[in-house]
């Protein structure tokens, strides 16, 4: 297959349709050929407050394209506060965690790349903000006011996904109406082509009102029925549906270098504007998206007969439908004669029309297409629209399910989506270059997982061992390394040494605490004190370690080196004695240390200070295994890690570490370690297996695991270098959604100002200031537990930043405290005193109050009142900034 430098490849997809939460259930719904419409009772469909009336116009249709769920969102994973996610447009909660799902279905944790991902996007009209929030913003103040447009507008959609995310790229949202999402995936092919990011998150999203129905009106766009019958002759409309879909697009050359999985390619695109030139502003027209057609063939450099299915916009209209095919044809004409030689269908029979998601769901439509090599039945289609002339064009409306072949080479589509207003897409895709088999090493592997709470990670276990048993085909090691590389770490771990899919599926479906690490990790997490014994390895097992880790080798070359025999480690490690034994400790710790486990210190028994001479650079590397063979050192530098002295116990000192006698000695430094360690905050990591356990590779991995669950930030790249990476798609984050809805006139807009009488400054004792600092302490902890979500989060002694409030919210909450005092307060003091007590203490001093008087964190002495510069300045002085 012919590869061009200006293909585009599509290597992650994730999208929330109508009757599919997911690229896999999507897949379901169009090769079974069915149709995701929702009926509606009248009984639900009053209590969404659809009036009485209209229920009774036979005119209302009562059933909609709908997703469930649209009033939850995972507000803590994308660290929203209560209020914020309250107030946040439901499309842009669903389109971030698209995004989410999107990247990591591309293998992709933007924390553990360097590449520079852009977002380009778009939403549909906001509702929430028109029926829901409407009252708020009448009456809020102007910080409220700001607020909400920060929180509703179109425009912070994509650069809010950037932030969340932390995506570098550029961030640009994308409106053009119907044609939003396949406009943006064009604009950001072009940013890829160009150099601007490396790759790009695409898409967009929609939302309807929940649980309502629609009024059918002769001539306009909707569906008598709720069925959308494109290109058939009872075609009179469309439903509009809620949905959204995003993509991960990269360079196609760079996505094949990279390992990514390839769901298509996008050949070329091409978007216009039909102009004046039509009957109104509204209505199609043949000639702009003939024109768009045929500019994106161009610019895909293809020949019209290689296309073997198009993805029409399709909305069903007796109007658009003809025009639509009439400039399909129009543009294929100029490059074949033939006739009903190319299949066309519109997914809006399926899920409907989701409006700006309209172009995405079309286009991860064809994508699935291409890469299953299976076209999808097109609903509703008996008998051709009279105005449309099938016969004499290269298009047959495609109704059945069948195997998608091609006798001109790659399998083409192409993929439009047109705007009201004028603005046309269109689309080249091909299918992606053959995958190549995958390579089952005969290796263990480290699988790991991760989620927020303990019941979010059983149920990412579960996932993933449904989907190993689905798919038994997947190399072990493809998914480890999207595991590994593809995931943000969470705070509940799970990780498995595994050496095939199907026992990883077995030991995960079955919960096999034998093989399954398990941990919950701290702000803090547990540090690794090595334990060294001086014990070798199996030569079996260390020859293991030397074939395929390169940090193990290196070491190990090093320790060969430093004995004079460069080139000799494989026949070092496989000697008996504690030259051998040295050599393979020393590179296993390494080994370790270059994956991330970062040791917290060292403890040695016998051989095993020869060992943590050389890690702790106390020796130089031969001097080291000289000490091994039994040659005392002259000279010894002060460790520079740790090391738990074989004389005492306890961690040596300086001038202890220097004493050579110290190293030759006897006595063993691990027999205390445990009491040592107790509480604080280090553990010991024995690097010998235990009898019976398994050594070298799945000793090493499991060491890994071990030290992953507890908190340790390994660097899966370390882990997995030397290895060519593959990235799969894989079960994605377990989402932990609330409800954060306002209800239609539930506004819980600010309220005026109390009157005098009620206000705080009235509970005041003149005789007791510090009654009235509780009183002020008490007042702030309650309003900014309204914004958190309850009062027990507004911890009085965190910073307010670090509990995910933002500048704007804490203005609002100075404001309102300040009308409670009749105080000017200063909004800017939690800048420098960014906790409740401190914020409270200085404030009181500001107001004459007695200063000092508030307890501190035990509840007995004053706590110590200190400014965020003044911090600043001490760890400046401390060195420690």
């Amino acid at each position: 297959m012919t590869l061009s430098d200006s293909d585009v490849a599509i290597i992650g997809m994730a999208c929330r349709f109508p009757g599919a939460d997911s690229v896999d259930r999507f897949w379901h719904v169009l090769s079974e050929g069915r149709e995701t419409l929702t009926r509606y009772t009248d009984e639900e469909l009053l209590a969404a407050g659809v009036p009485a009336a209209r229920l009774a116009d036979p005119r209302y249709v009562k059933a909609a394209q709908t997703i469930p769920g649209t009033d939850l969102f995972d507000s803590e994973l994308f660290q929203f506060t209560q209020d914020e996610a309250e107030i946040l447009d439901p499309q842009h909660r669903v389109f971030l965690e698209c995004a989410l799902e999107a990247l990591e279905r591309a293998g992709y944790d933007p924390e553990r790349t360097d590449a520079h991902i852009g977002v380009y996007a778009g939403a549909g009209m906001n509702t929430y903000l028109l029926h829901n929030l409407g009252e708020r913003y009448r009456a809020a103040s102007t910080v409220d006011h700001y607020r909400l447009m920060l929180a509703n507008d179109k425009d912070f959609l994509a650069t809010r996904v950037s932030y969340k995310l932390n995506l570098t790229g550029p961030s640009i949202g994308i409106n053009t109406a119907c044609s939003t999402s396949l406009v943006a995936v064009h604009t950001a092919c072009l940013a890829l082509l160009g150099g601007e990011c490396d790759m790009a998150l695409v898409g967009a999203v929609h939302l309807n009102p929940q649980g309502q129905g629609y009024q059918y009106q002769e001539g306009m766009i909707f569906s008598p029925d709720g069925h959308c019958r494109a290109f058939d002759a009872e075609a009179r409309g469309t439903v509009i549906g809620s949905g959204a879909g995003a993509v991960v697009l990269k360079r196609l050359k760079e996505a094949l270098a990279d390992g990514d999985w390839i769901h298509a390619v996008i050949k070329g695109s091409a978007i216009n504007n039909d102009g004046s030139a039509k009957t109104g502003y509204t209505a199609p027209s043949i000639s702009g998206q003939a024109a768009v057609i045929a500019d994106a063939q161009d610019v895909a450099d293809v020949d019209p007969e290689t296309i073997g299915y198009v993805e029409a916009h399709g909305t069903g209209t007796p109007l658009g439908d003809p025009i639509e095919v009439a400039a399909l044809t129009e543009a294929f004409r100029d490059g074949t004669d033939r006739t009903g030689y190319c299949a066309l269908g519109s997914v809006k029979t399926n899920i409907g029309h989701l409006d700006t998601a309209a172009g995405m769901a079309g286009l991860i439509k064809t994508a699935l297409m291409l890469e299953h090599r299976t076209l999808v039945p097109s609903l509703h289609f008996t008998e051709s629209n009279p105005d449309i002339d099938f016969a004499a064009g290269p298009f047959f409306v495609n109704t059945e399910k069948t195997e998608w072949k091609s006798e001109t080479g790659p399998l083409r589509a192409g993929v439009s989506s047109f705007g009201i207003g004028g603005t046309n897409a269109h689309a080249i895709l091909q299918e992606g270059p053959a995958r190549g088999q995958a390579l089952h090493e005969s290796r263990p592997e480290l699988l790991v997982l991760s989620a927020r709470s303990e019941d979010a990670l059983e149920q990412a276990a579960a996932a993933l061992a449904r989907h190993l048993r689905a798919h038994p085909g997947l190399a072990p090691a493809a998914v480890a390394q999207t595991l590994g590389l593809g995931r943000r770490a969470h705070t509940h771990r799970l990780a498995l040494v595994a050496g095939s899919t199907r026992s990883a599926a077995m030991a995960l479906a079955l919960g096999d605490e034998e093989h399954i690490r398990r941990g919950v990790t701290g702000r803090e997490p547990s540090a690794p004190v090595l334990v060294l014994t001086g014990t070798g390895a199996d030569p079996a097992d260390a020859a293991e370690l030397y074939a395929s880790v390169p940090a193990y080798r290196d070491a190990a070359d090093a320790c060969a080196a430093a004995l004079g025999r460069p080139g000799d480690a494989e026949a070092l490690l496989a000697e008996d004695g504690a030259v051998a034994a040295c050599c393979h400790e020393y590179a296993l710790a390494t080994a370790l240390t270059a994956w991330g486990v970062a040791p917290a210190g060292l403890a040695a028994t016998g051989t095993g200070l020869a060992t943590a001479a050389a890690l702790a650079e106390a020796l130089p590397l031969a001097d080291a295994l000289a000490l091994a063979r039994g040659t005392a050192p002259y000279r010894v530098a002060p460790p520079r890690l740790p090391v738990v002295s074989p004389r005492t116990g306890h961690w040596m000192t300086d001038d202890e570490g220097r004493d050579p006698a110290v190293w030759t000695g006897p006595a063993d430094a691990t027999a205390s370690l445990d009491a040592l360690l107790d509480g604080t905050g280090r553990h010991a990591l024995r690097l010998t297996p235990p009898d019976g356990e398994p050594g070298g590779l799945t000793h090493l991995l499991t060491l890994a695991a071990d030290q992953w669950v507890l908190g340790a930030d390994l660097d899966f790249t370390a882990v997995h270098t030397g290895r060519d990476i593959r990235r799969v798609p894989l079960p994605t984050h377990r989402f932990e959604r609330r409800r954060h809805w306002v209800e239609p006139g539930d506004h819980g807009a600010r309220t005026e100002a109390a009157p005098a009488g009620d206000r705080l400054i009235a509970r005041f004792d003149p005789a007791d200031p510090q009654h009235n600092v509780e009183l002020i302490r008490d007042y702030l902890t309650e309003a900014i537990g309204k914004v958190l979500g309850g009062r027990h989060l507004a911890a009085l002694d965190t910073s307010l930043f670090d509990l995910g409030l933002d500048s704007l919210v804490l203005i609002e909450v100075v404001a309102r405290l300040g009308d409670e005092l009749g105080f000017e307060v200063p909004a800017a003091s939690f800048v420098e005193f960014p906790t409740i007590r401190s914020f409270v203490d200085n404030l009181a001093e500001l107001m004459g109050l007695a200063p000092g008087t508030a307890p501190g964190g035990d509840g007995t002495t004053p706590a110590p009142r200190t400014s965020r510069r003044a911090q600043r300045a001490a760890a400046r002085h401390t060195g420690q900034a």
